[in-house]
């Protein structure tokens, strides 16, 4: 599997605001994180690829302006953490991305880094791309109640606050993964992260990261992939090596194993291998804060479409905010490939066909969706077959995926 798309850009911006020389093993090799990696470069820190590993190497006098816009292309991640970093950093920002980012919403980050001293400028109410940032080398410490759960809000916040002049406090009513802020641990900042409820309120003090060599564990929303992969496939055992267990980022093995999915992790420290085999699902309720990033839906449509009975995906409505219409687009797959398919303001449902050996072979244009072409690709594989438009795109995250698939077969 890929290196985990969420530390890789963690592990070179961290590294690019360090002091000195950090190597990154594993790191992503999708064009997202590249997109990542350019930007750090053009801020000032140098990077080089020595012997499969990723070495970063952040300048003694802290990042400087870049003359020319960053260019985010289709990451998100990639905008929404930049922001926080370039925020801190005095002067005017430019962060451009290609049209499908420059249609998602960026008010939720402009909000806490204006609140901190920042300029965040948009177009629109929505604050979309291009933005214009005035960063500031002032910034100031913010209590900030994130109002939709998202990992990248949080971190944009806590990105910004590792130059503010006091304490930032990160509140969040469902808990998002936290590798930010176990990242920032390990670099030597002082975080201190404390569960409440189903929610987590995260400190953060000020400081400069140390340089440190990381390494990237496999990505589990990759995983996910595989998962209803094997559990749909009529004669398959699959073993995925090295997946982050991280409790926010492995909610959709819960959701399969209700399903009745013959999946288990075996446990190695924080990471583990995922383990499945072919099975006969049952459909079931499926709630957001299940799964905060709501990134495995796509695929979970899947599986509920191979499952008797009726799903019921609940809360869904930030996936209609992500790189296309997600919440469109899963009823569309699970409507191509034969299901009766219906919503209800953010719920929609899925009746499934009782085994993926009903599905119908289908076209679907995954609108330049990463996560649209995998798993349309993995209900094609498990049933009749299909042709993806704009295949090419599933090179954001995880260029190796098709020959990935191949090679199990």
């Amino acid at each position: 599997m890929p290196g985990d798309k969420s530390a890789s850009h963690r592990a070179l911006m961290i590294s690019a605001l360090a002091s000195g020389r950090s190597a990154i093993t594993g790191l992503s090799p999708g064009l997202d994180v590249a997109a990542t990696r350019r930007i750090v470069v053009q801020l000032g820190a140098r990077v080089d690829d020595e012997g499969g590993d990723v070495v970063v190497v952040g300048p003694e006098d802290g990042l400087v302006v870049a003359s020319d816009p960053l260019d985010c292309a289709n990451s998100g991640t990639t905008m929404r953490l930049m922001a926080g970093v370039v925020s801190a950093l005095a002067g005017r920002h430019v962060l451009v991305g290609d049209e499908s980012l420059s249609a998602r919403p960026m008010d939720r980050i402009a909000r806490p880094l204006e609140m901190m001293g920042a300029s965040v400028r948009g177009h629109g109410p929505r604050v979309t791309a291009p933005l214009r940032i005035e960063g500031s080398d002032r910034l100031h410490g913010v209590d900030y109640h994130v109002p939709v759960a998202s990992a990248q809000v949080k971190s944009a916040v806590l990105l910004a606050g590792l130059g503010a002049d006091s304490l930032t406090m990160v509140e969040e009513d469902v808990r998002t993964r936290s590798t930010t802020e176990d990242m920032l641990v390990l670099a030597g900042v002082g975080v201190q992260s404390t569960d409440l409820g189903e929610g987590r309120v995260v400190v953060l003090t000020p400081g400069r990261p140390r340089a440190r060599d990381w390494r990237v564990p496999r990505d589990p929303s990759q995983a996910a992939f595989f998962a209803v992969l094997g559990a749909l496939h009529a004669d398959a055992q699959i073993s995925v090596l090295d997946v982050d267990a991280s409790p926010e980022r492995i909610g959709f093995v819960g959701v399969l194993q209700r399903m009745g999915a013959e999946l288990t992790l075996r446990m190695d420290g924080p990471t583990a291998t995922l383990l499945v085999a072919s099975s006969t699902l049952t459909a079931t309720e499926i709630r957001a804060e299940e799964i905060p990033s709501v990134d495995e839906v796509p695929v979970l449509a899947v599986a509920a479409a191979a499952a008797s009975g009726v799903s019921a995906f609940r809360d869904m409505g930030e996936l209609r905010l992500k790189e296309s219409d997600r919440f469109s687009a899963s009823m569309r797959l699970a409507a191509a490939l034969g299901c009766t398919v219906w919503s209800e303001d953010d719920d929609f449902f899925i009746e499934g066909l009782a085994g993926a050996e009903a599905f119908e072979t289908f076209t679907l244009d995954a609108g330049l969706d990463h996560r649209m072409v995998m798993a349309s690709a993995v209900a094609g594989l498990v049933g009749s077959g299909c042709a993806i438009g704009g295949a090419e795109c599933v090179a954001t995250s995880y260029p190796g995926f098709f020959d990935d698939v191949a090679a199990l077969a």
